[in-house]
């Protein structure tokens, strides 16, 4: 750089030097004026050697007076009147004799010097402009990649912090779990001595179901509130009850069961809401914890909301301290276990893998399986479109005469989960079915026997699905499309319709004990609702299984749970029909689900307003009646009695009625349970919604006892329903199968009657 301003510095310097030569040699001249009259002759051109010269702005700074307007003092005494020039109309000429010398080389060279050198000045300064520009274009990449920088830093400091908590809280959750096993097995060494002496039961009914299933619940707090049944496992004198609550219930629910569980023998269904309870008979304890107010809206299950309300597990550990404490708790969830250890009880129960394992179809098929249960013809485990059709293919093949198959999703439960589609929409299935007539069954078992029908049923199966199978619920599953998304997702099973029109489904709830014992605490009939497959309520005890067939079946299914680490309460569905072509009852494995039960907490209700037994063994339930002579009360010893169950009956108008009002309007019509414990007792979940209940009607005969409960629901039905708003409920449905029901036991009665006649 100081090569060049040099340079620049000399070239400024030569070429004043000329000027100023040019100059002396134009002054010492004489000047010499033309004639006028030639002047117009001969016009010399007006150059000025200087005048580019004083033009180059680049060169303004550099150069000394090349600045307009700037007076600069110059080396020699050259001035305006040193030269002589000729002024005509303002414009300055030469002397004719000077003409030449103007106009010579070295002048002209200089005026060419000057204008390239003007053309280098401005290159230059572009170049420099240029320059600039790239430097600008580095320091942003610079900056955007320091800003990059910055995030990727942020990023992988972020995804540390991530691993850090993943493994921590992995490694709680080990440590959950290894605490967890520790105290299974203290209380599977102790539980003999246990359960024969005072213990309280912390009761959790939390259903813990995956994320997608509980935001797609509506009322998810009432529905796990349906098992406040549990706080009457004070009927044990030796039992005391800590019911964990997902809602605030109000003061009138509260002091309705404080009543129920109070009253000795002079319970009145509505007067019982009234009833004090006296402070000294309570063995129970109502807790609800502090974060359900915190999250109203994000359905949490119990235990993830027990979990983060400290003062309530303050509340626990003052209550159980020095005693013999356990959990109990729903549908299994990993807060379960932090539950389990911030109380440092053990749970009744397995792990929460191995229920949810076991839980799900394919699960329950696997136990039924293993307990050498016969199940219905089908295949668990379905995860892809291909495997569906291959699996079905086959299945339909070998079964040949069944008429419809069900497809039922592994994770989920209720009729919503499931989709049907019946055989005969399929074109070959006379042609198929024509085969397998005229060779036999003996010859149809053989596989080169069924290749030719298979190939035809796997190529027309697609086709036949979409177009013919239908979910069972279509408000959940509008259509089979969006039903088979979500069964490929959580998977499921295929199986096969039982093959009769009258089928009926049993529930039967057992207790499989840590030291290796099963009890069966209930079995009941199930009451259909708008749909089969769904059950609204039962029938205690069963009636159409013989008991002990059913205590074999459950004996098997209860030791194959425990063989597989399944301890704590198991609620078995079984279905039953009398085959068309051999006259034989058949009783089939549907569902298993390793939780305690709805069925089983509306039993525990029922025995202790009515202070029975059930023996499923025997299949009896026996009621202690009073039988009032004269002034004093004597107990019958025991009168087997049916109890007809409502678990989930729902009508949108009760929200119209408070309890208090509702109880006084069935006490005014006469429903209410009485002094010889038959009759009504309701069941109340919630405060707010009201629109949700149970019921229970206990009579001394079957038909007395369905009779009562569909007369409850007709008269519950008219008063809170004017003509113009029946409002929505599935009161009607029940009603109609009850009466089915009716007519069916009326049919065998007849028939019976018919052979004892004969």
């Amino acid at each position: 750089m100081s090569d060049t301003h040099e340079n620049k510095d000399k070239l400024g310097a030569d070429t004043f030097k000329h000027a100023e030569d040019y100059l002396k040699t134009v002054n010492k001249q004489p000047l010499v004026l033309p004639p006028i009259e030639d002047e117009q002759k001969h016009t010399i051109p007006i150059w000025n050697p200087l005048e580019n010269f004083f033009e180059v702005h680049p060169q303004r700074k550099k150069i000394p007076g090349a600045l307009p307007g700037k007076k600069v003092k110059h080396s020699g005494n050259v001035t305006a009147e040193s030269v002589p020039l000729t002024k005509t109309k303002g414009v300055s000429s030469l002397p004719e004799d000077n003409k030449e010398k103007a106009l010579q080389p070295g002048l002209l060279s200089l005026s060419v010097q000057h204008k390239s050198s003007s053309k280098t000045e401005s290159s230059s300064l572009c170049n420099w402009r240029e320059g600039g520009t790239e430097a600008v274009a580095i320091q942003s990449c610079w900056r955007r990649h320091r800003a990059s920088t910055a995030v990727i830093a942020a990023s992988w400091w972020k995804h540390l912090q991530m691993t850090h908590i993943k493994k921590a809280l992995q490694a709680r959750r080990l440590s959950h779990l290894e605490n967890c096993r520790r105290r299974s097995q203290h209380l599977a060494a102790n539980w003999k001595h246990i359960k024969l002496s005072k213990r309280t039961i912390i009761h959790i009914p939390s259903l813990g179901f995956s994320l997608s299933q509980r935001l797609h619940l509506r009322r998810f707090d009432i529905l796990q509130n349906i098992q406040i049944g549990r706080i009457f496992d004070v009927r044990d004198e030796n039992v005391e009850v800590i019911y964990i609550c997902p809602l605030r219930l109000g003061e009138d629910v509260l002091q309705y069961y404080n009543s129920l569980l109070t009253c000795d023998e002079t319970v009145e269904g509505a007067d019982t809401s009234t009833t004090q309870a006296s402070p000294g008979n309570r063995h129970f304890v109502i807790l609800t914890p502090e974060a359900v107010d915190h999250f109203p809206t994000h359905n949490m299950c119990l235990s993830t909301l027990l979990k983060y309300s400290p003062r309530t597990l303050r509340r626990i550990k003052n209550l159980i301290q020095g005693k013999q404490a356990y959990i109990v708790g729903g549908v299994g969830h990993m807060d379960d276990l932090a539950v389990a250890d911030e109380l440092d009880v053990p749970i009744l129960g397995p792990e929460p893998a191995v229920q949810q394992l076991y839980s799900t179809k394919s699960g329950g098929r696997r136990i039924f399986a293993a307990a050498k249960v016969d199940a219905p013809p089908g295949q668990g485990d379905i995860y892809s479109l291909a495997q569906l059709h291959e699996k079905l293919g086959e299945l339909m093949t070998l079964n040949i005469t069944v008429e419809r198959w069900h497809f039922r999703m592994n994770q989920q439960r209720g009729d919503h989960v499931t989709a049907y589609c019946d055989v005969c929409h399929l074109s070959c299935y006379k042609w198929a079915l024509q085969r397998y007539r005229y060779f036999g069954p003996d010859l149809w078992s053989s596989e080169w026997m069924q290749e030719f029908v298979l190939s035809r049923y796997l190529n027309e199966i697609p086709e036949w699905l979409a177009q013919y199978a239908q979910p069972a619920k279509t408000s959940s599953y509008p259509s089979w499309s969006c039903f088979l998304k979500t069964f490929l997702r959580q998977g499921g099973v295929v199986e096969a319709c039982p093959p009769s029109q009258s089928v009926t489904h049993l529930t039967v709830d057992l207790l499989l004990e840590p030291g290796g014992e099963v009890t069966m605490l209930s079995c009941g009939d199930q009451l259909p609702g708008s749909c089969q497959l769904k059950a609204i309520g039962a029938i205690v005890p069963q009636t159409c299984v013989h008991p002990e067939t059913l205590h074999s079946i459950c004996m098997s299914v209860g030791q194959a749970c425990l063989q597989h680490l399944i301890v704590g309460y198991v609620s078995v569905g079984l279905a039953t029909f009398v085959d068309r072509h051999t006259a034989e009852q058949k009783v089939l494995g549907i569902d298993l689900d390793v939780a305690y039960s709805d069925q089983l907490a509306m039993t525990q209700m029922m025995l202790m307003t009515t202070g029975g037994t059930l023996n499923c063994h025997a299949g009896s339930l026996e009621v202690q009646m009073s039988i009032r002579k004269t002034s004093c009360a004597v107990k019958n010893p025991g009168a087997s009695c049916f109890a007809v169950i409502g678990t989930h009956l729902f009508h949108s108008n009760l929200s119209m009625l408070y309890h208090r009002v509702f109880l006084q309007m069935c006490n005014h019509h006469g429903t209410g349970f009485n002094k010889e414990k038959k009759g009504t007792v309701f069941a109340f979940y919630d405060s707010h919604e009201r629109c949700r209940i149970g019921m229970i009607t206990v009579s001394e005969d079957l038909q007395g006892a369905l009779v009562t409960f569909a007369q409850n629901l007709s008269f519950i039905h008219q008063e809170i329903s004017p003509s113009a708003m029946e409002g929505e409920n599935n009161f009607k449905e029940l009603i109609k199968n009850i009466e089915d029901v009716l007519q069916i036991i009326n049919q065998n009665k007849n028939q019976l009657d018919d052979e004892t006649t004969a």
